[in-house]
């Protein structure tokens, strides 16, 4: 899955909630690791019920098409913190997870959101990809 998407995805409301929450992840990415996940922890308790897994991927694609227009890095730490705090602006919950991500020849280090009780969303999960967290939020 690419870091841009040149789709345009979700309602008004979950477009202006992934601007928010990527230039949100932005900020917070330029301070120390600690204070990002104290953000990300604050995020999953203000989100009172998890995402379902459609308007989980129609929020990735919004962050991702929403990181289109910046002119710097945004790939999948970027996308993926900014997911899960677009989605507690919504009043929903996801998890962030840092791990790995691997398929039989490459092993990358990899961020992504993943809905409660269910797989990465907005991924490349088919063809052997396997997703594994080291971490959890």
């Amino acid at each position: 899955m690419e870091a841009y998407s040149t789709v345009r995805t979700g309602t008004f409301t979950e477009r202006l909630a992934a601007a928010a929450g990527l230039a949100l992840a932005l900020v917070l990415l330029r301070m120390p690791f600690r204070h990002v996940v104290r953000a990300a922890r604050f995020a999953r308790r203000v989100g009172r019920r998890p995402l379902d897994v459609a308007r989980a991927e129609a929020l990735v694609g919004a962050v991702r098409h929403t990181g289109r227009l910046w002119p710097g890095r945004a790939a999948c730490m970027e996308t993926s913190l900014g997911t899960v705090l677009a989605a507690a602006l919504l009043g929903r919950r996801l998890n962030w997870c840092l791990g790995v991500r691997f398929s039989p020849p490459p092993v990358e280090y990899h961020a992504w959101a993943e809905v409660p009780g269910s797989g990465p969303v907005g991924e490349y999960t088919v063809n052997g990809w396997h997703h594994h967290a080291a971490l959890t939020i």
